[in-house]
């Protein structure tokens, strides 16, 4: 038969549309692949508690807003004080897990520290489930509702605060890393941690910084995933967690830059696998499982180019 007329725009829109929700998602993959790949380059470990941090975040988060709703503020300044107070939370926890739990097995096999962070997760996971139970929590719309179109695709006010907040946490991440002192001893206590320490660096103190800083990220990252969907639960940590973890190996495990080109990078390729994968396979996938290309990008990465597309800037330490 003759060709729809608007089958191309329509293709198009759905292409336009699908980019902006990868762009959504891949700020917050992002956000949390920061926090991977900067105790990574510092430290050398996978700390696969991290995912869990962003789950304490969203949920307490949740709770001092609701807290803080009967104050009278107006919501997006209610979601500003929740987050600054769910921050200081975060960060303590990374603070006192970095002590109690790695600083002990600093100088031991990377097993150890790595089993120890799957224990974390786990204890954080078990605390959550009993703060806050196992039911989901809808979170309150204090952020604005409304919707805009653009070239025949549309976004939410939602969607614009995700990707320009995270857009701002990044530019000053890599201004703090790149332009300060305290960022260059952390370069530094990456490069060569004992070399380092005789140059007058505290190492123990930048590493305890970097946990500091990755779980601030988490907390924000936390919020903005919870605002999107407007769901927040104890297990929510753990699949965003490897697939924030899927970014910082697609970029480059190590590099910060490397954490957030991979983090937006699989939010679009999740987001276009979820909006075509149905038509790709005459209806036997639907969208429900875009989880599966996170791990896909992953298996392919380490296969073909296990540095990460924009390598590992770290030094190999003997």
């Amino acid at each position: 038969g003759i060709p729809n007329s608007d089958s191309r725009p329509h293709s198009m829109d759905i292409f336009l549309q699908q980019l902006i929700n990868g762009l959504t998602l891949g700020s917050i993959y992002a956000l949390v692949a920061l926090g991977y790949t900067m105790v990574y380059g510092i430290l050398g470990l996978i700390n696969f508690a991290h995912g869990e941090v962003v789950m304490i975040g969203a949920l307490s988060s949740l709770t001092f807003g609701r807290w803080l709703e009967n104050s009278g503020l107006p919501g997006p300044l209610v979601l500003l004080a929740a987050l600054l107070l769910a921050a200081l939370v975060c960060m303590t926890l990374g603070f006192t897990f970095e002590r109690v739990a790695y600083l002990p097995l600093r100088n031991a096999s990377r097993l150890a520290p790595l089993i120890t962070a799957i224990g974390v997760s786990l204890v954080l996971q078990q605390l959550a489930m009993l703060v806050w139970g196992r039911s989901y929590h809808s979170v309150p719309a204090w952020l604005p509702a409304g919707r805009h179109e653009f070239l025949g695709a549309s976004f939410t006010d939602v969607q614009g605060v995700i990707v320009a907040v995270a857009a701002l946490s990044m530019a000053g991440l890599m201004l703090l890393v790149n332009r300060t002192r305290m960022g260059r001893a952390m370069r530094a206590t990456a490069e060569n941690p004992a070399i380092a320490g005789l140059m007058g660096v505290d190492t123990d103190r930048m590493v305890s910084l970097v946990f500091v800083i990755g779980s601030a990220l988490a907390a924000l990252a936390g919020v903005l995933v919870s605002a999107n969907y407007g769901i927040a639960h104890y297990h929510m940590g753990f699949i965003l967690g490897l697939k924030a973890f899927t970014a910082a190996v697609l970029g480059g495990i190590g590099n910060l830059a490397g954490a957030m080109v991979g983090g937006v990078l699989l939010g679009i390729i999740e987001a276009l696998g979820a909006g075509y994968i149905g038509d790709l396979t005459g209806g036997v996938f639907g969208s429900h499982y875009q989880d599966v290309f996170a791990f896909f990008v992953l298996i392919i990465v380490l296969v073909f180019r296990p540095s990460g597309l924009l390598g590992e800037k770290v030094a190999e330490r003997t």
